[in-house]
């Protein structure tokens, strides 16, 4: 069976939520409810195979020039299998199509990102909209062990 990407719809926001549970109780991704989940829907690809959603990203924009990938997950059992790449390639794409010149990620997965072109930065150059709207809301705030990335587009 072939791997579809496409975009999501508000009817995915229930599978999506399933999906990224495990990795929300963890602390690995930040929790967002359904409202919010809706609000951006337009944000999303996901990967489905068959009926069953196994991935997705969102491409957050922050300014004119700044997009971040967000909430990327891949089901347990289909990792390893280049979809996370996929999927953040497709966020990538969709940044250049729109204008964007940079996008950026918080992650653990820093080698993951690196593979894909990613570099390092300090966190004190995140901007500060990004701080106070959404790590603020994380269970590891203020002491957090994520690394900031970006990419030039």
């Amino acid at each position: 069976m072939k791997i579809e990407y496409t975009k999501a719809t508000l009817l995915d926001i229930p599978k999506m939520q399933d999906l990224v549970r495990p990795e929300v109780e963890s602390g690995v991704i930040l929790e967002r409810n359904q409202d919010e989940v809706a609000t951006n829907i337009r944000s999303y690809t996901l990967a489905y195979l068959g009926d069953e959603l196994i991935g997705f990203t969102a491409l957050h924009i922050h300014t004119v020039e700044l997009g971040e990938i967000r909430s990327l997950i891949v089901k347990d059992g289909y990792r390893g299998q280049k979809i996370g790449e996929r999927l953040v390639k497709s966020a990538l794409e969709e940044g250049k199509f729109l204008g964007l010149k940079r996008v950026l990620s918080l992650t653990y997965r820093q080698a993951f990102f690196e593979r894909l072109e990613f570099h390092e930065i300090p966190k004190e150059s995140l901007p500060e909209h990004k701080i106070w709207a959404d790590c603020i809301k994380c269970k590891h705030f203020p002491i957090c062990n994520e690394v900031s990335l970006i990419k030039n587009l």
